[in-house]
């Protein structure tokens, strides 16, 4: 088993995900990414993760596939010896945004299939290795991210299917967080708001009025590094009295005003 800490990210290859690797790396963690992506395409961004000369592994697979779920965590053990976080990062937006009234069971099944429930089973392998970690007496605080979105509450009914999975993924993390509280496993949601990545490209210029409008108290978008700052926080272990605990990255989106 190695010295460092090691952190698995799902869809770490580019956006939210890659910028928690980087910081993950930078905080001296050993690091897994786990993505879709060929490795080849995304070069760049995993070279930035290696830049921090931490233990590093790219281990590509579909979330959704529960062999490939098999495969991250045990390559994982075979070569690191453990998994001290889990940053459930992975998601997909439907491939083609309708109303909700057209929504198909093959777009449901294809967001579901990634965002909620390829999240649960890694979740589930993952905190079982987690608690062999603590009972083995290692001098370990093991700790679950799962990074849901103010879909988990905001209606969008032209992706429907894709709020239906953040709001489970909300519920995953307040399971999970009563489940393995014992074991001082502690389990948090990060809930980004409107961020620019290639996710929201498509829909910048509507995003730049509502904000210049005022539907964020911070007047920008946010970025891939205000997550990964709120999961380095997370990670310091700073915050262990809490558990299930939903930290908002949104520019102050969830606050309600008259």
């Amino acid at each position: 088993m190695i010295d460092k800490r090691t952190a698995i990210v799902t869809g770490g290859a580019r956006g939210i995900g890659n910028a928690i690797a980087q910081q993950l790396a930078k905080d001296g963690c050993a690091v897994v990414i786990f993505d879709i992506i060929q490795a080849e395409s995304v070069k760049e961004n995993l070279e930035a993760v290696k830049s921090y000369d931490v233990p590093f592994l790219y281990i590509q697979g579909n979330l959704a596939n529960a062999n490939d779920r098999q495969k991250l965590v045990e390559t994982t053990i075979k070569e690191f010896g453990r998994i001290d976080i889990l940053v459930n990062n992975a998601g997909v937006a439907p491939k083609e945004r309708k109303d909700i009234l057209e929504m198909t069971e093959e777009s449901f099944d294809y967001v579901i299939g990634i965002n909620l429930k390829g999240t649960l089973f890694l979740t589930q392998l993952v905190a079982k290795e987690m608690i062999k970690l603590v009972e083995s007496g290692a001098n370990v605080s093991p700790i679950i991210i799962n990074i849901s979105s103010i879909s988990a509450y905001t209606s969008s009914t032209n992706r429907g299917e894709y709020c239906i999975s953040k709001a489970g993924v909300s519920m995953l993390t307040k399971l999970f967080a009563d489940r393995l509280s014992g074991y001082g496993i502690y389990v948090y949601e990060i809930r980004p708001g409107i961020i620019l990545t290639d996710m929201t490209s498509a829909v910048k210029e509507k995003y730049d009025k509502l904000i210049a409008e005022g539907i964020t108290l911070i007047k920008r978008w946010g970025y891939p590094q205000d997550i990964a700052n709120a999961v380095s926080v997370l990670c310091s272990g700073k915050l262990s009295y809490s558990t299930g605990e939903i930290i908002n990255v949104d520019g102050g989106f969830h606050l309600r005003r008259l």
